[in-house]
């Protein structure tokens, strides 16, 4: 049986792989080895970064996890990490722009570090963050206030996988409202995550809030699931609508 058929009970026309080299930047991915869910060693990095650079990209903004219960990275953690995948990127000769930020869990220490200028921004001083699958943050509304106050502009990571909002989809609507871009996931059109995030996913690209899409990527075998990705008729779609802004970064 294939892939396709393990996640889907009915067929969906596939097309032609999309060209993600007109996206230019892959950003929200998991690459600098050891310090969250992703890469576990620069063996991986490399595959990894290798499998990226076949789907077209030309930049890579790597997003490791930051959560003060988990994953405590820092700026020099990741950034001295970054440091090292980019020397052996040269080492190797592969041709890739590498950068690094970081995905901020909204979590009870994410406004200090925005008040002590503890944040990874990339672009137009975009940080991206993340919320918790459960349940909406109380201290939202008061996080994005401090974060555009302070002339950050945040992204959104994966908005079609918040369950909490499903039944509330004005929510995204209000989001974007208020300045807030949302990234979703290339793997979220083909089913990946749930049917139910899939049609979320496209959803939100129907009613035009989607601004930046990412790869998420964490291991080996999502890079097949990426390249199965580039066939969904969707993500042609949000491709040809002209709102993505990947390419700026």
């Amino acid at each position: 049986m294939s892939l396709f058929s393990k996640l889907f009970k009915k067929k969906e026309k596939l097309l032609e792989s999309a060209d993600l080299s007109v996206l230019h930047t892959d950003f929200h991915s998991h690459l600098i080895p050891g310090i969250d869910d992703g890469a576990q060693t620069m063996e991986d990095s490399i595959e990894l970064i290798k499998g990226l650079v076949e789907l077209g990209f030309k930049k890579i903004i790597t997003t490791p996890h930051c959560m003060v219960d988990y994953y405590r990275n820092t700026p020099e953690i990741i950034n001295s990490g970054l440091a090292k995948v980019q020397e052996e990127l040269k080492n190797q000769k592969i041709d890739i722009l590498l950068e690094a930020a970081a995905e901020y869990y909204l979590d009870d220490d994410f406004e200090r570090k925005i008040n002590a200028g503890e944040v990874l921004t990339f672009g137009n001083n975009y940080v991206l963050f993340e919320l918790p699958f459960i349940s909406e943050p109380p201290n939202l509304g008061q996080v994005l206030f401090t974060l555009q106050s302070m002339g950050y502009r945040p992204i959104l990571a994966h908005p079609e996988r918040y369950g909490f909002y499903y039944n509330e989809f004005e929510k995204y609507q209000e989001f974007v409202d208020r300045g807030v871009h949302l990234q979703i996931n290339l793997m979220s059109l083909m089913g990946h995550y749930s049917p139910e995030t899939k049609k979320v996913a496209e959803k939100l690209i129907d009613r035009g809030l989607v601004t930046f899409i990412g790869s998420d990527l964490h291991n080996v075998r999502q890079l097949d699931l990426l390249k199965l990705a580039t066939k969904f008729p969707y993500l042609h779609q949000l491709l040809a609508s002209g709102k993505l802004k990947n390419a700026e970064l």
